[in-house]
């Protein structure tokens, strides 16, 4: 499962992007089950968020879902923070 993240918005306005490809992971049954929680429940157009809030696009195998600050769902939240922080 590759999973996509992409942050926009903020102060800067800085654009930030990293995936992670699970299929060889030990862990991949995990990240599965978040990613399915994290976009059941988001929009596939995007929505406003707040004035320098971040936006997110998150992808999981082709399929798009939008998400904003500060109205992420905890699933999302924890979803995008992995993300960010393990993907390249």
């Amino acid at each position: 499962m590759r999973i996509q993240v992409r942050r926009t918005g903020g102060f800067a306005g800085i654009e930030r992007y990293a995936e992670v490809e699970t299929t060889d992971r030990e862990d991949a049954g995990v990240w599965k089950a978040l990613a399915e929680r994290a976009t059941a429940a988001g929009p596939e157009t995007p929505r406003a968020g707040v004035p320098d809030g971040f936006s997110y696009e998150i992808t999981v195998d082709g399929r798009t879902v939008h998400c904003a600050d500060p109205r992420l769902t905890d699933e999302q939240r924890e979803l995008i923070y992995r993300v960010l922080k393990e993907g390249a």
